[in-house]
């Protein structure tokens, strides 16, 4: 027997995916690591807190599937994105904590570039914000005094997850990255596919410190056997929201996928093509097989099953997330009740940092089943408005929505999703869409698959969910979403 291993490097654990050549998981092992908050708004990662628990995995993923190393045939990466970490080039020991995409440190100064948002926009296709690595590898190399000397020193490497990873797996050997993961750095040409000089030289991030762009589906190099205990070519690496992407086989222009985490994430194929969003959309890189580019539409929600947990934990209005389903269920409606989950702000297509959450509509019959049916309704709302953003981008209708993530289980969202889009919701029967997206591309490039239409084969759906509303029931809910939106924006 012959198998792929993909590492899916999270924000809060790493996992191993062990997968058979037909993509069947035969095992899979996850480790969680610890967060570091320094100050408040700061977020970090011990960088050997994730290596050595990417090691970990694959060790117990093998040892529980009793599959021996010369049986592994390739690996694959996908990654939390935006993350950055810097090293020393020559003993591979970081200079400092992985600065998390989460982390909020460099807002301050991205303010203070504001004069130059439109110029970041046509170049790379995002918006200025501390939340992409450009201003977290300036922070590093302006305050990390290490860093600075390692520098002076030309001995030293920088770069997001899937790079530190490679490298460090390889012995060193390998210092690469994907278009996926380069298109998230805030310094990277979407259009020329090349780092930007202008960029570079804003955020003072000197251009040959950076790794080399290739295609997702490509051949990186080999592991150092010294280092894991085998050697293997890792063939495939994606940024997880593109991975899950290529996971859902969303090949063809219009593809749209819907990832629901503790946040949503919607990312839509645009084709070889990138489309500026008017609707308050970015654009990124989507995964590539050849150097022929292919781009996404991306929106993000803040908070999506999020707050699900609000009600369990805060309100304790629940004692378990599955509990919200069989709860919205008990009333027909939400008895006009909104909930905003404005926590953080309010992320595409409104971009509004200042946002307040709320509920309103709450009269004297309000019970916590009806609060907890506008939570659930809340997060199809926010995921819709960002469908809407996209339809009007790229000047049609979407039909079929791919889901996944842990809130796909709850029927009831699923159900209403439907109805809100007007949509076609297709549940996979393989949920881990992030992992098989980095296995699909390893297998790709091992050439165990022909084509993208033999992959489309490998993961059916399980469950499809088709509108039952009224255009008028549709319209009526929308604008009391849209009235309680306004509010929220004041």
């Amino acid at each position: 027997m012959k198998y792929i291993v993909v590492i899916d490097q999270g924000t809060t654990s790493s996992r191993a995916i062990l997968y058979d050549l037909d993509g069947k998981v035969v095992a899979q092992a996850q480790q969680e690591f610890k967060q570091i908050y320094p100050q408040p708004g700061w977020v970090e990662h011990d960088p050997i807190d994730i290596l050595s628990s990417v090691r970990s995995v694959i060790s117990t993923a093998l040892t529980e599937a009793r599959v021996k190393h010369s049986e592994l045939i390739g690996m694959g990466i996908t990654n939390q994105r935006e993350t950055v970490v810097a090293w020393d080039k020559i003993t591979g020991e970081p200079v400092y904590n992985a600065i998390v995409w989460q982390c909020r440190r460099t807002r301050n100064h991205c303010l203070e570039l504001k004069e130059y948002e439109h110029e970041i926009l046509k170049r790379t296709g995002l918006k200025l914000d501390s939340y992409f690595s450009a201003s977290k590898i300036e922070w590093i190399l302006k305050h990390v005094v290490q860093a600075q000397k390692l520098l002076t020193e030309q001995r030293l490497c920088i770069g997001t997850i899937d790079t530190y990873l490679m490298w460090q797996l390889s012995g060193g050997r390998i210092y690469k990255t994907d278009y996926t993961n380069a298109s998230r750095t805030m310094l990277y040409n979407i259009h020329k596919l090349e780092w930007d000089s202008y960029l570079c030289d804003m955020f003072e991030v000197p251009r040959q410190i950076l790794p080399q762009v290739c295609p997702s589906s490509d051949f990186y190099g080999n592991t150092d056997k010294e280092i894991l205990g085998f050697e293997v070519p890792i063939c495939g690496v994606a940024g997880d929201q593109q991975s899950a992407l290529f996971g859902q086989c969303c090949f063809t222009k219009g593809d749209l996928k819907v990832t629901y985490g503790t946040g949503c994430f919607l990312l839509m194929n645009t084709g070889d093509e990138p489309l500026s969003s008017k609707n308050g959309l970015i654009t990124s890189l989507g995964c590539q097989t050849t150097t022929t580019p292919s781009y996404v539409l991306e929106g993000s929600v803040f908070v999506g099953g999020a707050v699900i947990q609000w009600l369990r934990d805060e309100l304790k209005i629940i004692s378990s997330a599955a509990e919200s389903e069989a709860l919205a269920r008990t009333v027909s409606d939400t008895n006009g009740v909104y909930l905003v989950p404005a926590f953080v702000g309010l992320g595409a297509p409104y971009w509004n940092f200042e946002a307040e959450g709320l509920i309103t509509g709450i009269t004297r019959g309000t019970n916590r089943a009806h609060i907890a049916r506008a939570a659930l309704e809340a997060i199809a709302f926010e995921v819709n408005d960002v469908i809407t953003a996209m339809q009007k981008d790229l000047g049609v209708d979407i039909l079929t929505i791919e889901v996944d993530g842990g809130a796909v289980e709850n029927n009831f969202l699923m159900e209403f999703q439907a109805d809100i889009s007007n949509a076609t919701i297709a549940r996979p029967k393989n949920r881990e869409v992030t992992a098989l997206g980095a296995f699909y591309l390893a297998a790709l490039a091992l050439h165990i698959f022909d084509d993208l239409a033999e992959i489309k084969l490998k993961n059916p759906i399980e469950k499809s969910f088709s509108p039952r509303v009224t255009k008028e029931e549709r319209q009526n809910k929308l604008e009391g979403w849209n009235k309680a939106i306004k509010k929220s924006l004041l």
